[in-house]
This record gives structure tokens, sequence and C-alpha cells, in this order.
């Protein structure tokens, strides 16, 4: 089997696979919240950020 005479840089490995992409990106429902977001990502429901399942943030709104 042919192998390369040089190593290939990882930007360049990455930059072939940014061009593999999903068709659909893939969701989840909170079981807390019952929100539809993206796995393994903080998203924001009624003022409060959330990830795992947990509070993690929450923002004053001003009036």
């Amino acid at each position: 089997m042919p192998h390369p005479k040089k190593r290939s840089s990882s930007s360049r490995r990455d930059k072939r696979r940014t061009h593999v992409k999903l068709a659909m990106p893939a969701l989840v429902i909170c079981p807390v919240t019952g929100v539809l977001h993206t796995p393994h990502r903080a998203f924001w429901h009624e003022n409060k950020m959330y990830y795992k399942g947990r509070v993690v943030m929450s923002r004053e709104i001003s009036s």
C-alpha cells in the first residue's frame, strides 16, 4: 500500500473534513424543560441557561 512521503498537517486534514456534513443536526429533548436543543450545548429557556438538565446561569429582565 502506498504511504505518504510527508505527514499532512492537522489544518489540511481538518479542511478536508469540513465538507462532510450531516443531513440533519442531532436534536434531543431536555428531560427537565422539554425543550428541543442540540446535545452537549447549553441553551436558554425562560431567561435561564440550562446544561445537562441544571440551571447554569440566569439573567434579570430590566423593565
